[in-house]
């Protein structure tokens, strides 16, 4: 029974941390996303104006 136990506790650990991996994945695409779309508005409207 403790060995079932400890393989579940385990298998949440290693579980809940390629959740995060995966998460941490998302939101580095995201912010990239963003950077690079602010970077080509505000580029752009700075052109616009002068």
């Amino acid at each position: 029974m403790g060995l079932v136990l400890l393989l579940l506790v385990l298998a949440l650990l290693v579980g809940g941390a390629g959740l995060f991996v995966a998460g941490l994945k998302w939101m580095l695409i995201i912010a990239l996303v963003l950077l690079i779309a602010g970077a080509l508005t505000g580029n752009n409207h700075r052109r616009s104006v002068l």
